[in-house]
């Protein structure tokens, strides 16, 4: 029996719907599109077209899947951040679209020469800086030897792997020299916020990008205590933090003795970016 784009989109959005996915028509075209090798936008004109049977195993793979709360990004195997698409996987985080306001700060300031990104994670940060910045040179750095694996893809995908140096590292602890930029997206869940994430996150991102424990600050009292070492003169450092954290963070940077500190907000007014500049 053939089926057509529209039918199997009708049929999964339920399908979806019914197991509790959010967003179920977003997540069915985006799987789709996937499996038939086609943007998103173009289904609606392929709505009569029958679907080759193979293509439509594959698409009912990715439902199954989806259907367990894997998140898209997974199943397709990336994510699109800043315009460009980046490699995901279970060992990363899935780039979220609040990460691109910190990207927008540093635009706003920069360019800068030497960049480091702690906790790269799938390395989003360094790499799209280093392709917006042509003179750019960055040092990104995970304690996570995979994610170092997915970063270096990505810098390779975008051909910055030249001056995107990746390395396994604990915060600074195999950093030398000094940077005009640091940035970081690094842990910042809460312990007792877990329990509440969605299954999306909870249950198929890794533990260790989510949450320091405790009040989920201890990433951020981290790299205060060595960022005056690691900052150049008059250089800045940005951290992405949850929307409800910006006091404590600022106070946990002033107590390490900055006081040249801003937050700004991410385009739904919340609370996002926390800069530092030395």
């Amino acid at each position: 029996m053939s089926v057509t784009v529209n039918e199997a989109l009708t049929t999964a959005t339920t399908w979806l719907r019914d197991a509790g996915i959010p967003n179920a028509d977003v997540d069915a075209r985006a799987l789709l599109a996937h499996a038939m090798d086609c943007e998103p936008s173009r289904l609606i004109l392929m709505e009569d077209d029958e679907i080759h049977p193979d293509l439509f195993r594959t698409f009912d793979g990715y439902l199954a899947s989806r259907e367990k709360f894997q998140p898209v990004s997974q199943i397709i195997g990336g994510r699109e951040f800043w315009g460009r698409w980046f490699s995901v996987t279970p060992d990363v985080l899935d780039p979220r679209p609040e990460t691109e306001s910190l990207i927008d700060v540093a635009l706003q300031q920069g360019p800068f020469q030497r960049v480091l990104d702690l906790g790269t994670g799938s390395g989003i940060l360094a790499v799209t800086l280093a392709a917006e910045w042509a003179d750019t040179r960055a040092i990104a750095v995970d304690i996570s030897k995979e994610a170092i694996a997915i970063a270096t893809k990505n810098a390779a995908a975008h051909d910055v792997a030249d001056r995107v140096n990746l390395i396994v590292s604990n915060w600074f602890d195999a950093v030398a020299g000094q940077f005009d930029l640091i940035v970081s997206n690094p842990p910042y869940i809460a312990a007792a916020e877990m329990a509440g994430l969605s299954p999306d996150v909870r249950n198929w991102e890794p533990f260790l990008a989510l949450t320091p424990g405790g009040d989920g600050l201890e990433s951020y009292r981290t790299i205060a205590s060595s960022l005056n070492e690691y900052l150049a003169d008059d250089g800045l450092a940005l951290f992405e933090i949850g929307h409800t954290q910006g006091a404590d963070v600022v106070k946990i940077f002033q107590d390490a003795g900055f006081a040249n500190i801003t937050v700004s907000q991410d385009l739904g007014g919340k609370d996002r970016v926390v800069a530092v500049k030395k």
